[in-house]
């Protein structure tokens, strides 16, 4: 993708900084995180194992009896390349025991649970080994509201928020993630046989394109046709972005005081200190 940010070793010396300070500034130096096998929670473990030493990075693998045998083998080869810790927490008989409650759920909601089962364990864990959550959705995902609210986009700091899926591959072979990880077809893994571009319709690579151009540089619908982009899919993934603004935003309050919280009361993470 030409015209995004391209200077990989600026953006890894940015993302292992950010990592550092934000974790160091509130009192602790450990990080949790889920490692699916998937690029993006790749990246973001290295990240992390540079910023603050392997041995303070602890990654969880929690499968379902459906996931790809592939996506475990693929996590621990990652946790093994950049020497962090690593378990394994299946989460089958937590969402089956749910679910033998309501047996004709659809797979969006089995996959919503299997989501938030996940953050439910890395958050117990970050209380058990004082640590941090880390967040591993990328930029395009948040974007077109590809993620579950309070599941995988729940965390207490995320350092690839801010950089496309396209810019994920980039910065991954960059810093050594290994290539079968970078190669595979991105699936979240919530059922057999599902990819991420099958379900959504279309490629990342082509999201990005008009993400980018759409968002960071602002152009309208007019001048986005005028480059080439097809006005239906314009539209689309207007709406998708739209449509899932509530996900990138803290729970609206009602206003009924002078200073309501996020909007009059507005102050950094470490204010204060």
């Amino acid at each position: 993708m030409s015209e995004l940010p391209a200077n990989m070793e600026l953006l890894r010396k940015l993302l292992v900084g950010f990592v550092r300070d934000e974790v160091r500034k509130v009192g602790v130096n450990k990080v949790v995180l889920g490692l699916s096998g998937g690029i993006d929670s790749a990246l973001v473990a290295f990240i992390a194992a540079e910023a603050l030493g392997p041995e303070n990075v602890h990654a969880i693998c929690m499968p379902y009896k459906t996931s790809n045998p592939e996506s475990e083998a693929h996590a621990r080869l990652v946790a093994t390349a950049c020497g962090i810790n690593f378990s394994v927490v299946p989460i089958t008989a937590m969402v089956d025991a749910y679910f033998d409650l309501f047996p004709d759920a659809n797979n969006m909601r089995r996959g919503n649970k299997m989501a938030r089962e996940r953050m439910t364990i890395l958050f117990d864990h970050s209380a058990l080994l004082r640590a941090l959550v880390l967040g591993t959705s990328n930029k395009t995902e948040l974007l077109l509201g590809y993620g579950t609210l309070y599941g995988d986009m729940a965390s207490a700091l995320n350092p690839i928020g801010d950089i496309y899926k396209s810019q994920v591959w980039q910065l991954s072979a960059a810093m050594g993630v290994p290539s079968v990880v970078i190669d595979k077809k991105p699936s979240a893994d919530l059922w057999a046989g599902q990819t991420d571009e099958e379900e959504l319709g279309f490629s990342y690579r082509q999201a990005d394109e008009l993400l980018y151009r759409m968002v960071d540089q602002r152009l309208t619908r007019g001048d986005l046709v005028s480059a080439g982009f097809d006005g239906e899919f314009v539209d689309s993934i207007y709406l998708k972005i739209q449509n899932s603004h509530f996900k990138r935003r803290l729970p609206v309050i009602a206003k009924v005081s002078n200073r309501t919280i996020d909007r009059d009361f507005r102050y950094a993470r470490d204010w204060g200190k």
